[in-house]
């Protein structure tokens, strides 16, 4: 659904044909150098730099073209027949009549002669890789030779090789000499049109091998005409035009296989008496255009096939006389080159624009018609339509309107035909299903020819660009105008020109309700204005009434407005605003302008499409890789709020406006490109199931949908959760909840988008609105079973959409004195609350109110049995009432409630209201077994009433009330409170509160103390027992703790005898060492004990250097600091030699990670090669399947055991074990495992230092300085900063290698990384640990 516009026309002319009845004949293409070369008649040839890049296209549209001539020295009598460009020679090849073959070579300006034919030279074409080159001569002989002039095979075209005298063909117009040949996309084969009979018209089309030489495949006769065959690149279809085999029918154009048989065809449509000449497709085989040549005029027609129908998209008319030929562009598939035979070039520059305008209504041209087809209504893939406007010759462009209940269409003919038409309302479209109306031609005194960029300002004036030859009758306008409007900008070739035109428009006739106006249509060009550029894109401004803002080449924005005003760049509040520069940063063939909202005012946006398929907004590129694009609007009056765009990887994106102002857009949309991590969901992209689908338009409002459009043709609808649920949000902020509920259960929304918009809180106070629009129980019943207790803005939909600001709900009052918290009960409690006011009183209401009593949190079970209860005692009581009516039946309100809970739950929650008939009423109605349940009924029935409520709470495991009643039953009962406390200890705190007698209270704070211990929990059982005065079991609570503190504490207390003290502190100290605690040990040796020598060694065994030559020093021991020298010294060569092993280990890790991910790579790679559908496989399915070619595993079998220091914190054994256990606990690596990668990184994330090693590290460097022993610091601060250093290198290369998708052998490597993040690292905390005077210089 999208048609095929001109954006840029421009026109040069040879101004060296000087020969009289010179005509240009031949053309070839050099795509290295972007130049044109031509072979005129008088055998000249002339050479065309074209421009690069469309921002020098000016240039060539500006001046007379510089044009190199050089003229070919052929025999008398001799000329040009053949020509074309060999990409291998850098050279131009010409045959001619005499079957001479000349090289010319532009550069040296020399032409070589390489070779002649008999029979002359009617076609050469080289091969599309340049390896070979065929050639036809005049007697039917083909030839097919290598670039170096080897002829490889000749054979003949036709069956019986008849001598053909090729002077006999005549003068040279051209035509004549043709013989086509055309190769397939891949230089396989090569097709070539030869005649079947002298006699007759008929041809056929042959396929040739072109290994072999040999025929491969040749078609039936028909009357082909012309030269017009061309293969497709692609090598799926050969086209070829018939005539008619009967007169009075137009020609046809046929498609056929590589084996000869034909596939389609269609009609060419025209006057009967058109004959198609040439046939070419683009680059692309997305267009496929010819020249067909009529009685009055010559016309080149394009086409584009989608769903199984060819349109016609644009037709271009010119003279008869010129004899226009064209070509496309190798190299822009939207780039079309024509020229006459006088040598005027004329390049035309095409656009894809999409057909759905903003009213989602779509508007395909298809030659003559213009298909209609109302999305909204109907998705409807063209040919097929709602109805169809039939205009008199093709259409070049469209210009819709829609405001103020106006649909009016504006079209130029390719006859120079202005036709506009007035469409009735869109309610009405229906009514017209399946009609073709006929629209005429506006009255006008002019043609509008080349007319371009037609846009409508306002109901009455048209705007438009028009590329106009002054002098040229056809292009004159009326003698009305001034002549110094006509009048070419200086600098400008004086016969050319571009003219932006207004064009009043008027109607005679009244509009009939219903019907289209298609005629009584008058039109006048009231004022114009000239343009120095060439203009690419024109776009009306919705944010100011009768105002265009006009591009020209380069990007630049003029702004437009009526009676010649014309004025630069954006409004300046804009401007200042956003600062953004105006304009694009390049051309943009494809614009548009709309209006946002930004901050209470509109604003217009501009947005540009380059042929590079970047996306432009207001000189800022948005997008490197958008396909196409369209925009959306929720609100009311009608300002874009999204932009929704397709990008070449076949992602769907939704932007929000706002974003685009945004520095972090590229990081929030991931640059629009596919994210590395297939794993993670991006909210704001959709994956396009099918390859190469575009975006032709969308659905505004509460629809919210996306309308996409296959290679095939098919329309597809989507309805992206983005837009979804801001449509949703937006109908819950302007109070729609019917509207938007009924959006929530279409898409599947979850309900709880409802509640969550604005806050749960802010939702209670529309709850009562909420019921009485909705007013359908069964919806709310379905509301309120999706309720739950959790925010989905914040979880669920999060990053999809953003919930506007959060209401102030701390003034609610309506439920203050509710004991109910939480969203799922308040908000339940609300709609019960709007039921019972609002509602009026039905069964269904009854049933609504249970439904929310079981689906609070938690569940209101009480409250809907006591419910129940009232409609049960109604029955019994008054069986006449006519209130009985309103309520549903006691055993149906039951059998709901026990629907929506759990039936174990309703029985439980009965006994809990000590009501024994309700319980005997639940369980009857749950299906229990009366065996199971009567007894125990009957049981309780007989009991005392407090001992029956504490069998209940026991049942119901409500332990606390068990005890309270227990309690009130007297002394009797005591020993079973004790013995339920015992068995619930969370409840000695109550029975504290319940039993206050002294003596009561020690035994149970010495039950609890004991049952504590038996936890384990000896800090706290230690505390309990102290407040119960068991000093001798709080000792031995600290003691099993290891709080050498408390029992020591508690020795003070006992009043223990020296020698006892001195022998418990002897006991710690061995049992501190024994804990892995030798730091504590010192200070008890030392305090309690006195031992120096002891403390002393506990704190080398603890590894505090410092502490234990403090010791030393301060007693005056030198065996002590000697010993502590010594023991230092021995703890640095460990740690350097363990730094070392770390080293060699690291090492191993890094290069075997690096070869499972480089094999990994290789094979995900190759997996996507072989089918694309494997692309979205997991990387752990990826990883596991590479894991088969890994070899040997280059892994240690242990680690390194026996050293006396420790890498990690402490250097003691118990210490070591447990960072052994830690390391283990992530599993052993397996080489070829599917998580080896990832243990691997972890193995190395494992290595770094602890910040308990770098304390200790750094406390034995400050006492190897102490003791000057300053180079083994030295020498062991350099092993640590290398072994840091490394550790940390290798983690960054490891992540870093994660998330790329390929490996560089060179910048990939342990030392690339050292010395590229060595000063970073560094200068990072966790090197503190160095001491400066220890640095190397």
């Amino acid at each position: 659904m999208k048609n095929l516009k001109v954006y840029s026309e421009l026109t040069s002319q040879i101004e060296e044909l000087k020969i009289k009845d010179e005509v240009i004949l031949f053309s070839a293409f050099d795509i290295e150098r972007n130049r044109l070369f031509f072979s005129s008649s008088a055998n000249i040839i002339y050479t065309i730099q074209l421009p690069l890049s469309h921002e020098k296209e000016r240039a060539y549209g500006e001046t007379p073209l510089h044009v190199e001539v050089e003229p070919m020295d052929l025999e008398p009598g001799d000329c040009v027949t053949a020509m074309d460009y060999v990409m291998e020679k850098e050279a131009l090849l010409v045959g001619t009549l005499s079957g001479y073959l000349l090289l010319y070579i532009k550069e040296d300006n020399m032409t070589e002669v390489v070779g002649r034919v008999d029979g002359g030279v009617k076609s050469i074409s080289p091969s599309p890789d340049g390896a070979v080159l065929a050639v036809i001569t005049g007697f039917g002989q083909l030839l097919v030779m290598t670039h170096d002039w080897e002829v490889l095979y000749e054979t003949a075209l036709e069956d019986t090789s008849k001598d053909i005298d090729a002077a006999v063909a005549g003068e040279p117009t051209g035509h004549l000499f043709e013989s086509p040949i055309s190769w397939r996309g891949d230089g396989k084969y090569f097709a070539t049109l030869t005649e079947v009979d002298k006699s007759s018209l008929q041809k056929r089309i042959k396929i040739w091998e072109r290994e072999s030489g040999a025929l491969h495949a040749s078609s039936e006769s028909k009357a082909f005409s012309g030269a017009a065959l061309d293969w497709m690149s692609s090598g799926a279809k050969l086209a070829a035009s018939c005539a008619s085999k009967a007169d009075k029918k137009n020609p046809s154009i046929t498609f056929f296989e590589r084996n000869g048989l034909e596939r389609s065809s269609f009609i060419v449509d025209g006057p009967m008496d058109g004959i198609v000449e040439t046939l070419k497709w683009n680059c692309n085989s997305d267009l496929l255009a010819a020249i067909v040549r009529y009685e009055g005029y010559d016309t080149i027609k394009i086409w584009t096939f989608s769903n199984n129908h060819w349109y016609l998209k644009q037709e271009m008319r010119f003279l008869k006389k010129d004899g226009v030929k064209f070509m496309w562009d190798p190299t822009k598939s939207l780039h079309l080159i024509c020229w006459t035979i006088g040598g005027k070039i004329t390049t035309y520059n095409f656009v894809w624009v999409m057909a759905v305008m903003e009213n989602s209504t779509a508007f395909v041209i298809d030659n003559s018609n213009i298909l209609v087809s109302p999305l909204a209504l109907c998705l409807m893939p063209p040919p097929m339509c709602l109805f169809s406007l039939k205009f008199s010759s093709a259409i070049q462009d469209i210009a819709l309107l829609t405001k103020n209940s106006k649909n009016l269409l504006a079209a130029c003919l390719s006859d120079g035909s202005l036709c506009v038409a007035e469409l009735p309302d869109d309610d009405t479209w229906e009514e017209l299903e399946g009609k073709e109306i006929s629209i005429e031609a506006v009255y006008s005194e002019i043609k509008f020819w080349s007319f371009r960029h037609l846009i409508w300002l306002d109901p009455h004036i048209l705007l438009g660009v028009s590329y106009q030859e002054l002098g040229n009758p056809k292009y004159s306008l009326s003698t009305s105008l001034n002549e110094n409007e006509l009048s070419p900008q200086r600098g400008m070739n004086k016969s050319l020109g571009f003219f932006l035109q207004e064009i009043e428009i008027v109607c005679s006739e009244g509009r009939v309700a219903g019907l289209v106006t298609s005629s009584g249509w008058s039109a006048k060009i009231s004022n114009q204005q000239s343009f120095e550029r060439p203009v690419i894109a024109v776009a009306p401004n919705p944010g100011k009434g009768c105002s265009a803002f006009v591009q020209t080449d380069g990007g630049r924005i003029l702004e437009y407005t009526p009676k010649l005003r014309l004025t630069e760049g954006l409004a300046e509040h804009c401007i200042r605003k956003r600062d953004y520069d105006v304009g694009f940063s390049s051309s943009c063939p494809w614009m548009n302008v709309v209006s946002i909202n930004d901050n209470g005012v509109s604003k217009p946006l501009l947005l540009g499409l380059d042929s590079n398929s970047r996306l432009h907004v207001n000189g800022r590129i948005l997008c490197n890789n958008c396909s196409s694009l369209s925009f959306y609007s929720n609100s009311t009056d009608h300002m874009m709020t999204h932009l929704i765009l397709t990008t070449k990887q076949d992602l769907l994106f939704i932007v929000d406006i706002e974003d685009i102002f945004h520095d972090d857009l590229d990081t929030k949309y991931g640059n629009f490109v596919r994210g590395t991590n297939k794993n993670k969901e991006n909210k704001d992209s959709i994956n396009i199931w099918e390859r190469g689908a575009k975006l032709v338009g969308v659905i505004h409002g509460d629809e919210a949908a996306a309308i996409l459009q296959t290679n095939r043709g098919n329309l597809e609808c989507i309805y992206p959760r983005k837009l979804v649920l801001q449509s949703i949000v937006n109908a819950l902020v302007q109070g729609r909840f019917k509207d938007a509920l009924h959006m929530v259960r279409r898409h599947r929304i979850d309900f709880n988008v409802i509640v969550d918009h604005c806050g749960w809180n802010a939702f209670l106070r529309s709850a009562k609105e909420f019921v009485g629009q909705v007013n359908n129980l069964s919806y709310i019943t379905e509301f309120v079973c999706s309720i739950k207790n959790e925010n989905v803005m914040e979880t669920l939909y999060k990053n999809v959409v953003t919930p506007p600001c959060m209401k102030d709900s701390t003034g609610i009052q309506d439920f203050e004195d509710s004991d109910v918290k939480g969203k799922v009960s308040s908000v339940l409690m609300a709609i019960r609350k709007a039921l019972e006011e609002d509602v009026e009183e039905s069964p269904a209401r009854e049933l609504c109110i249970l439904t929310t009593l079981a689906r609070s949190e938690p569940p209101a079970l009480e409250e809907a049995l006591m419910r129940i209860k009232v409609i049960r005692d109604m029955e019994l009581l008054a069986v006449h009432d006519p209130r009985r009516k309103v309520y549903p039946s006691a055993e149906e309100a039951l059998k709901h409630l026990l629907w929506l809970s759990d039936s174990d739950a309703v029985y439980d929650t009965a006994l809990g209201l000590y009501d024994l008939n309700l319980a005997a009423i639940v369980a009857l109605n749950s299906q229990k077994d009366p065996k199971e349940f009567l007894p125990f009924l009957q049981g309780l029935e007989h009991m005392p009433p407090v001992i029956m409520q504490y069998t209940i709470d026991l049942r119901l495991q409500r332990y606390e009330s068990a005890l309270k009643h227990l309690a009130l039953g007297g002394d009797a009962y005591y020993e079973d409170c004790m013995n339920l406390m015992k068995s619930n200890p969370q409840l000695f705190p109550l029975g504290l509160q319940l039993f206050t007698v002294p003596a009561k209270r020690s035994e149970l704070l010495e039950a609890w103390g004991d049952h504590l211990y038996c936890e384990k929990c000896f800090e706290d059982a230690a505390a309990t027992y102290m407040c119960c005065s068991s000093l001798q079991k709080a000792l031995k609570s600290y003691r099993d703790c290891g709080n050498w503190k408390g029992v020591l504490t508690m020795a003070g207390h006992l009043k223990m005898e020296k020698k006892e003290v001195l022998q418990l502190a002897n006991e710690l100290c061995e049992e501190l060492q024994a804990l892995g605690k030798p730091g504590e040990a010192a200070k008890v040796a030392l305090e309690y004990i006195g031992d120096i020598a002891n403390g002393v060694r506990c704190f080398i065994c603890a590894r505090e250097w410092e502490e234990a030559l403090r010791v030393g020093l301060m007693h005056e021991r030198d065996d002590l600091i000697s010993e502590v020298k010594n023991a230092a010294l021995e703890c640095a060569s460990t740690l350097m030699g363990e730094y070392q092993d770390g080293l060699e280990k690291m090492g191993k890790y890094l290069t075997r990670y690096l070869a499972v991910r480089q094999r990994r790579l290789v094979l995900a790679a190759k997996l996507r090669a072989e089918d694309r559908l494997l692309s979205d496989v997991n990387d752990d399915l990826a990883s596991e399947t590479s894991s088969c070619f890994s070899g040997m595993s280059a892994y240690t079998t242990g680690t390194r055991k026996g050293s006396s220091a420790s890498i990690s914190s402490s250097a003691t054994s118990k210490g070591r074990e447990m960072r052994r256990q830690k390391k283990h606990k992530g599993g052993k690596i397996r080489a070829g495992s599917p998580g080896e990668e990832m243990a691997l990184v972890e193995h190395l994330k494992g290595m770094s230092l602890t910040s308990a090693a770098r304390c200790e590290l750094k406390s034995l460097l400050m006492t190897l300085l102490m003791l000057n022993s300053e180079e083994i610091a030295r020498k062991l601060q350099h092993a640590g900063d290398r072994y840091q250093l490394s550790q940390m290198a290798a983690v960054k290369l490891a992540e870093d290698t994660m998330s790329s998708e390929n490996i560089d052998e060179n910048s990939h490597t342990l030392e690339h990384y050292i010395h590229k993040n060595r000063a970073e690292l560094l200068s990072s905390e966790v090197f503190c640990w160095q001491s400066k005077v220890l640095l190397p210089p």
